[in-house]
């Protein structure tokens, strides 16, 4: 019986608070006019890793917590022996391969002049041949009445055929020629690929360098050091923490019967615990198409009220630079949010907007 009475007590003493908290919240809400709703929330920002790119051991970082910094800033730097050694070593390289290049286009030209050559070969054989045939004919001519020996035609005919020999010979040279200078002129392709294989991996290793020196994306604030000077990270390994302070938020949740009312843009008041003589103006930007906190079942009208949507209300940028020292993530606040653009905003939602 004892044990009895006093499980109706604890259960009593629960009704009691929450009634008690609903009636405390309700008076926190009853001043606020229909149209105008609210929910908690919690200041936060975007944040940005500054991350490795290629594996390496870290030789300074420039920035402490907590420091302001603005996009360009140079926030730390790899160790770059290395990539400076190959960078020489690719250097060297393309010094090479210019010089092959050169050397290619010497060739060309020699193998172009012994073209020449060939070709005025042709040409001598060809005018000897001419003369060989027209010797041969009148030759033979004479050799018909007798007026010559057999023995003077028998060497004009092999003199032509020697001369038709010495053509097709020359010809031939001329030919190879001919495929000295193509093959001549691969090899200056070739040297020239090779120049621009070795202009890639310079460039390549010059954007490795370049990619050492962490920079901030960004204007912000570091967070936290995430590693220290000394340390070997992989590729992709972070060293900073940066939190964007321009672009800031609150996000905040409303029932499905007033979150099926929020317009993108539509106005939003926001106040935060630390600071609640400021009203800060924000545009809600988000809205979640998904419920939170859903329950297992939603067969009636009840169970579907219970549903809560995420709205995000973003403050402006121009606002949060003008006072980017006192820009903090993490603090709780309350947000309000006008659903009927003809309501008014009450007096304490107005007058006091952080200008």
């Amino acid at each position: 019986m004892n044990s009895r009475r006093t499980w109706l007590i604890a259960g009593l003493l629960i009704a009691l608070g929450a009634g008690g908290y609903y009636a405390w919240q309700k008076s926190k809400d009853g001043d606020l006019p229909e149209g105008i709703a609210r929910g908690n929330g919690r200041i936060e920002a975007v944040e940005i890793d500054v991350s490795t790119k290629a594996p390496g051991r870290i030789k300074e970082i420039l920035v402490g917590e907590g420091d302001f910094v603005k996009a360009g800033e140079v926030l730390a730097r790899m160790d770059t022996v290395q990539l400076e050694a190959q960078r020489r070593q690719a250097g060297a390289q393309l010094q090479r391969a210019a010089i092959g290049v050169e050397t290619a286009n010497s060739l060309v030209t020699q193998r172009e002049a012994e073209r020449t050559a060939a070709a005025a070969v042709v040409a001598q054989r060809e005018a000897q041949l001419d003369a060989a045939e027209r010797t041969l004919v009148r030759t033979e001519q004479l050799a018909t009445n007798n007026t010559i020996s057999q023995q003077v035609l028998d060497n004009d005919r092999a003199t032509e055929q020697g001369a038709k020999a010495a053509v097709a010979a020359a010809q031939a040279q001329q030919a190879a020629s001919d495929a000295a200078i193509n093959a001549a002129k691969a090899q200056v392709i070739d040297a020239k690929a090779a120049v621009d294989a070795a202009q890639a991996a310079i460039e390549s290793i010059d954007a490795d360098i370049d990619d050492s020196t962490l920079k901030s994306p960004r204007d912000g604030r570091v967070q936290y050091r995430v590693a220290e000077p000394g340390e070997v990270l992989s590729a992709g390994g972070r060293v900073l923490n940066l939190v964007d302070l321009g672009d800031v938020y609150m996000t905040f949740f409303l029932p499905t019967a007033q979150a099926g009312r929020v317009a993108i843009g539509t106005e939003v008041r926001l106040v935060l615990d630390a600071v609640p003589q400021y009203v800060i103006p924000a545009k809600a930007t988000y809205v979640a198409d998904v419920a939170q906190f859903t329950p297992k079942t939603v067969e009636t009208e009840e169970e579907r009220l219970k549903l809560m949507f995420r709205i995000k209300a973003q403050i402006s940028p121009d606002l949060l630079r003008k006072y980017i020292q006192q820009v903090k993530t993490g603090l709780p606040g309350v947000a309000y949010i006008r659903l009927d653009p003809q309501v008014a905003w009450p007096a304490k939602l107005q007058g006091k907007l952080a200008q």
